[in-house]
């Protein structure tokens, strides 16, 4: 199974640890999976423009590092969505990849998906589950886990290995 990683972590801490362990398991098992570092990508949030959908037969008329996403995003049979909370939400480069995807709509492949959110706080994830479960009801794609990390979790062996034995089962 193709597997494509959205990390929308600006930095390489602990939102990355979660996402290197999803890879480790997910390779263990036999998976080919393709990290994209979103967080650090030039990704410009969706005009509204409607192109895509007028003119574009699904390309946006942007033209920044979301070239390099939608690639793999098409091809992948599972999407990980990674991402810290800032402020009760994903950060901001998370959502602007998964905005720029309305390009296309529903993924072309991908049946499963997953999302890992690392925070300073417990209980500040309402509001990026809900938005995730959303997206998958729209595109009917399969939810096969939530994992969340908050405060000292964060790094710690024992999430880290919950995600890397999760990934294995896949």
């Amino acid at each position: 199974m193709k597997i494509a990683i959205l990390n929308g972590s600006p930095r390489a801490v602990n939102t990355s640890a979660m996402v290197n362990a999803f890879a480790e398991g997910a390779r263990e098992a036999g998976h080919e999976v393709e990290i994209l570092h979103v967080g650090r990508m030039k990704i410009n949030g969706c005009l509204a423009c409607e192109y895509c959908h007028t003119k574009g037969e699904g390309t946006c008329v942007q033209k920044d590092d979301m070239d390099k996403v939608m690639p793999a995003y098409k091809e992948a049979d599972m999407i990980v969505y990674a991402s810290p909370i800032y402020y009760f939400t994903m950060a901001a480069q998370t959502l602007a990849a998964i905005q720029r995807v309305y390009a296309i709509g529903k993924p072309a492949k991908a049946t499963k998906s997953a999302l890992l959110l690392s925070s300073g706080s417990p209980g500040v994830y309402d509001s990026a589950i809900a938005q995730y479960k959303a997206m998958l009801a729209y595109t009917g794609v399969e939810d096969t886990g939530i994992f969340t990390a908050a405060g000292e979790e964060n790094g710690s062996e024992a999430k880290l290995n919950e995600i890397r034995e999760f990934a294995k089962t896949l």
